[in-house]
């Protein structure tokens, strides 16, 4: 008799276990993905979403300083590099999620999100010369995945979405992202100014 309703005491002990998870799971599936599709999610934001703000203070102090020096205001053209270094180091953890295994089944399974995915990749085209010319495009590629947080702090605010934890986490994500974009646009404006001294050495 025990033994008939073993499965069944299991199955009831697994719900209580898991009932105050069941929020977080319900928010995910409103949210249209599943709870490696969100990991991945994070993934992504982690690394674009940063990249408007830091934009737009770059912008800001290009324009200032514009006024006074030409060659500071030359810095707002290599966004779209540092931009380019962050889809880099992107493809660089996609590779490594990947491996060993690079066949199309498992590129699949391990990329729930495809075309969010394949739009992210796409940043790389921007160390291409003709598409870096206009630092504005990057930032409209970056919104994509700022628009993701606006949404889930939209669905925060309306009462949408009870879990306070997912707008913890996007907060989290979103200033790690600041933190890499405003690294990787230093380290190229580094590589700029070292270059450029070089050039003036080698002149003189």
């Amino acid at each position: 008799m025990m033994k008939n309703h073993r499965g069944l005491y299991c199955g009831i002990g697994f719900l209580f276990y898991f009932n105050n998870k069941w929020h977080l799971w319900h928010n995910f599936l409103l949210m249209g993905v599943g709870f490696f599709a969100y990991l991945q999610q994070l993934e992504m934001l982690a690394f674009f979403s940063g990249y408007p703000v830091i934009y737009f203070i770059v912008r800001f102090f290009a324009g200032i300083q514009l006024m006074k020096n030409k060659a500071f205001g030359r810095f707002e053209s290599l966004l779209p590099f540092g931009y380019a270094l962050v889809g880099t180091l992107y493809l660089g953890l996609q590779f490594r999620n990947l491996y060993p295994d690079y066949t199309l089944q498992n590129i699949k399974h391990m990329v729930p999100q495809p075309y969010l995915n394949i739009w992210g990749l796409l940043s790389i085209l921007f160390w291409i010369p003709l598409i870096s010319k206009k630092p504005v495009l990057s930032m409209l590629h970056s919104l994509v995945f700022f628009f993701i947080i606006l949404r889930d702090l939209f669905s925060q605010l309306a009462g949408i979405n009870s879990d306070k934890n997912i707008l913890k986490n996007d907060m989290r994500i979103y200033t790690v992202s600041i933190l890499l974009n405003l690294t990787t646009f230093i380290l190229i404006a580094l590589i700029f100014f070292l270059l450029r001294l070089s050039k003036k050495q080698l002149k003189s």
